[in-house]
């Protein structure tokens, strides 16, 4: 056993410190699936949309980014800029520890691949990647680093004229004059070019869904436990897992700053931060890993 968990977690509120004790002994051991939010990728510098301190922000809807050109241009315009930042943005102590503990299947919501940067394995991004784009005509899949060569160089001193905008967590900025911005199309067909990203008023793909609700579902017959952090939960998309958890009985711990939509589902609900928590989580399976009377788990 590992000294009180106010150790390792980042200025961890005083009601929390007990169930975090207790949730971390819950995790400790066994197998685990994990689901990510926002919240993870803040202290990488990305923001999230619905924290404590996040202001009010309403992403493009798939619906309007079809509806023409305009859309698009203005969803472009600020994607050359926010993307140009968020794809400097570093793996934070929480992915690092993710990747340490190694859960039986990783569900992310974000689309920084931070994740996949730290060293995770068996990663589903539920809403796909920012880094890489796709032809609504043709399917395509391109890399974004391939179009933000393209977008420089169609638009000169773009990114110096707008250097002080802020960033958003899925790399759009908060800019409105957009009119002057020139859109590349698909190189193959001609087509129009979107981030590979599922929007707000698209359904995750079935392939993706069914994957993470088999992982799921087999922790009531292992043994195991959900594990969710940085998200609020807010969107079916993760909230379907913590219901489906629940349902069969399996234990779900949630770390987030601020509430959640699934906090009443919860066998614990942590307060906290996402790294100190996270950093905690691996040093205690790491430590009783090294246990030599400890029996193998081995999963097929």
């Amino acid at each position: 056993m590992t000294g009180p968990v106010s150790e390792h977690l980042t200025d961890p509120r005083p009601a929390s410190r007990a169930d975090a004790e207790h949730a971390l002994a819950l995790l400790a051991d066994g197998p685990l699936v994990a689901l990510t939010g926002a919240g993870l990728s803040t202290d990488s510098g990305i923001p999230d949309y619905r924290g404590p301190n996040a202001p009010a922000r309403m992403p493009m809807t798939y619906g309007e980014f079809v509806s023409g050109p305009g859309a698009q241009q203005r969803y472009w315009a600020r994607s050359a800029l926010g993307w140009s930042r968020m794809r400097v943005a570093e793996p934070n102590a929480g992915h690092l520890a993710l990747a340490a503990i190694d859960p039986e299947l990783l569900i992310t919501q974000n689309v920084d691949g931070l994740h996949e940067a730290a060293g995770s394995r068996n990663v589903v991004a539920l809403h796909g990647r920012i880094s890489q784009v796709v032809c609504l005509s043709c399917g395509t899949v391109s890399e974004r680093a391939a179009l933000q060569q393209r977008l420089e160089e169609l638009n000169p001193g773009w990114a110096e004229r707008h250097d002080d905008v802020a960033v958003r967590p899925d790399g759009d900025v908060d800019l409105e004059d957009t009119s002057d911005f020139v859109v590349p199309a698909c190189e193959v067909c001609g087509g129009v070019l979107k981030p590979d990203v599922v929007f707000f008023g698209e359904n995750v793909p079935r392939d993706r869904v069914e994957r993470c609700m088999a992982a799921v579902d087999a922790l009531a017959t292992q043994g195991g436990a959900l594990l969710v952090a940085g998200s609020s939960l807010t969107v079916m998309s993760g909230l379907r897992f913590v219901r489906r958890a629940a349902k069969a009985g399996t234990p779900t711990v949630i770390v987030n700053r601020g509430t959640t939509r699934g906090d009443a589902l919860a066998t614990y609900r942590i307060d906290a931060g996402t790294s100190g928590f996270l950093t905690a989580l691996a040093k205690r399976r790491a430590e009783i890993g090294e246990e030599p009377d400890r029996p193998q788990v081995i999963s097929v």
